[in-house]
């Protein structure tokens, strides 16, 4: 019974979730490309979204970091790591980069899929090889080193 309302709360969350980003027009490329266009014709309005989300995100992590649960009665598990090193900053690139040139970050790349916009099936099937590209070079990078010098007898 506990998986299925952890299941149906995760559905309507996401359900909430999508709908606001296609209200504030997250879904649609050319709103984002027109956002990030400063020397072209700005258009500020996804400012207003970002900065909801970030007073929304703001007020939700200071309550969550005042409880051991979550609302359902899971752990709560919130990041411990605050520091900036070489990877995030790195990964905050890529992802700038792709979100300039396609005009999708993820959570609406999903969204405007539903809709089975093309872009966003290109971009999806994109970022799903790049996750996947990372786990290897990830796994590679981290993999134990084995001992490279071997011993030949004669």
């Amino acid at each position: 019974m506990r998986h299925h309302i952890d299941t149906l709360s995760s559905f309507i969350v996401g359900l909430i979730f999508g709908s606001g980003l296609i209200l504030a027009g997250m879904s649609d490329p050319s709103k984002v490309i027109g956002f990030l266009d400063l020397a072209g014709q700005w258009d500020p309005s996804l400012a207003f979204v970002m900065g909801g989300a970030i007073l929304v995100g703001v007020v939700a992590f200071r309550f969550a970091h005042q409880r051991s649960t979550n609302f359902l009665g899971g752990a709560m598990r919130l990041p411990k790591k605050s520091d900036i090193d070489l990877r995030l900053v790195g990964g905050s690139l890529v992802f700038g980069i792709g979100w300039g040139m396609a005009g999708f970050c993820p959570g609406p790349a999903l969204t405007a899929l539903g809709t089975g916009n093309t872009k966003a099936m290109i971009f999806v099937a994109a970022m799903v090889a790049g996750m996947a590209l990372f786990e290897a070079a990830d796994r590679f990078w981290h993999a134990p080193r084995r001992n490279r010098h071997t011993t030949s007898s004669h």
